[in-house]
This record gives structure tokens, C-alpha cells and sequence, in this order.
């Protein structure tokens, strides 16, 4: 008999709660830093980490900072001063690879979204942050959560990103009001 709404749902949040108990209370603190430096933004993540990178490049948007997803037409050439964020959960991903390299390669600083801090890309960043979740890299034996393949990660990514906005709002004095006067009215 498949398990109930309720069971599921507590698995489900059981597991979130843990990820964030287990992040360092200055987790987010790096990132937070350099969105703050950064003179432009470009985000990039494939699959659905992708999409939880346009979300986050979404809000930084309604708080009034300059932001590109990667792949938009309108990505503007990155350079000194600005700030490439990639999303690779399981620790590498030859495009995010790539494109580090590049944006470093052109003067802008890097930063890395992962689970999998030992991974490749770790290397060749300038920032990393962890949020230690269960990825596609790890979704086989051992304690796994309820949630299937990567959707932890994914979720508490979603999560992370909202909280670092929470600290950039006050940072940047913005407020509710101000981050809704600048969202879209062609719904």
C-alpha cells in the first residue's frame, strides 16, 4: 500500500530540515558577499538545478541587481568586477566547468552551488558553497531520502537562495515593496 500524503510529507520535510541543520550557520555568508561585490551576475544550472538558478536569478532581479541567466540572448560579456554562479550538485559538470574557466579567464570571480565539495569544480572556483543534500551522484544504497534522485538538493537549493536574498534585502535596505515594484506586469 503506497505511503500516505502525510507520511510522505514528513519524510520530505524531515529530510530538508536535516540538510539545513547540518550547514554552518555562516553557509551562505560567501555567496551573500560576493552577489554584494558583484557589478553584474551571471547564474548557470542545468536540469532542474537550472532551474532553481533562474528562480535565484529572478529574485536578484526583483531586488535590483544586474543578472543574466546563461544562455539568454541578453547574457552580457562578463568581466572584472562581475560574478559567474554555476550550480553542479554532484560536484563537476563539464559546462560549468567550461564557462568557470572562461569568466575567470576574462577577470570575473566564480562561485560554485554543490553538495559534493570534494568534486572537481571545487578546484577551479573562486567561492564554494555547500549544501549538503543528496544528489543524482548519491541517490543509491544507504540512508536516502524520500524525495527521488536529486529533488533534495534541488529543493534546499531553492531554499538557501531565498535565505540569502532575506540577507540581502537588509543589506541593500529593500523591502517587499521595492522588490514588487519591480516585477513584471506583462502577466
Amino acid at each position: 500500500m503506497p505511503e500516505s500524503l502525510g507520511a510522505l510529507t514528513k519524510g520530505a520535510l524531515g529530510d530538508l530540515g536535516a540538510v539545513f541543520t547540518a550547514m554552518p550557520e555562516d553557509a551562505l555568508d560567501g555567496l551573500v558577499e560576493a552577489i554584494a561585490g558583484a557589478r553584474r551576475i551571471v547564474v548557470f544550472g542545468l536540469g532542474r538545478e537550472g532551474l532553481q538558478m533562474r528562480g535565484f536569478a529572478m529574485r536578484l532581479f526583483h531586488m535590483g541587481r544586474d543578472v543574466s541567466v546563461w544562455g539568454d540572448m541578453t547574457t552580457p560579456a562578463v568581466g572584472p568586477g562581475d560574478l559567474l554562479i554555476v550550480s553542479a550538485g554532484p560536484g563537476d559538470l563539464a559546462t560549468a566547468g567550461v564557462l568557470a574557466r572562461i569568466a575567470r579567464s576574462a577577470g570575473a570571480k566564480t562561485a560554485l552551488v554543490t553538495a559534493q565539495p570534494g568534486g572537481g569544480l571545487a578546484g577551479e572556483v573562486d567561492l564554494v558553497t555547500v549544501i549538503p543534500a543528496q544528489t543524482m551522484a548519491d541517490d543509491r544504497g544507504g540512508a536516502l531520502s524520500v524525495l527521488p534522485m536529486g529533488s533534495l538538493f534541488e529543493t534546499a537549493q531553492m531554499i538557501a537562495f531565498e535565505l540569502a536574498i532575506l540577507k540581502l534585502r537588509e543589506r541593500f535596505g529593500e523591502t517587499a515593496e521595492t522588490m514588487r515594484a519591480r516585477h513584471t506586469n506583462l502577466e
